[in-house]
């Protein structure tokens, strides 16, 4: 499938992904790529920080549901639904969003690009997690890359990526990025 350039339909497509796989999580316990993190963490991670993001650059504050301890499955959809909401409210394309580190953004740029990223990449993680298709789109996969490459040395400097996993010349897309988030392409090996 590939992705749309609007930011509201393109949250659809990649949080729709994410949340069939919450979806299709059989163990929340189940150890993730990311080292100390289980599925249930990949979930808690894009549920804790983004709504904060919101509020402190933009004065929104996102429905809550419960924690991600007692329901992961009714925590995501609850966030999920209130930020495709934020992305489908018409108002939102006269919003900015405001952050020391990155200046003043169109809120619903800023959302692309920092959170729907973000659900893109940690797809791929809680997939590896569960044992369910990992397959992320090859363009957006290759659109990422080209972007986080050429700021490589902020990305790293910011504690946010792991060092770059090296993987085979020749290697696709998809396998080049997770490698480059710090990833082991091909955790949990075989």
């Amino acid at each position: 499938m590939t992705l749309s350039d609007r930011p509201a339909e393109r949250h659809r497509q990649v949080a729709g992904l994410f949340t069939d796989r919450v979806r299709g999580t059989r163990s929340w316990d189940a150890p993730a790529p990311v080292a100390g993190w289980t599925a249930r963490d990949v979930v808690r991670h894009l549920t804790d920080w983004f709504p904060g993001f919101l509020a402190s650059g933009a004065g929104i504050d996102l429905p809550r549901g419960p924690s991600v301890d007692e329901d992961p499955v009714a925590a995501w959809q609850v966030h999920y639904d209130g930020v495709q909401a934020l992305l489908d409210d018409p108002e939102t394309e006269h919003r900015k969003l405001t952050n020391p580190h990155i200046g003043s953004l169109p809120l619903d740029a800023a959302i692309d690009q920092f959170y729907t990223a973000d659900v893109f990449m940690h797809t791929w993680d809680l997939s590896r997690a569960t044992g369910q298709d990992d397959r992320l789109d090859p363009d957006f996969c290759a659109r990422l890359l080209d972007g986080m490459e050429q700021m490589e040395e902020v990305l790293r400097s910011s504690g946010q990526y792991g060092p770059r996993v090296e993987v085979p010349g020749g290697a696709d897309a998809q396998t080049r990025l997770i490698g480059f988030i710090g990833r082991d392409p091909f955790w949990p090996g075989t």
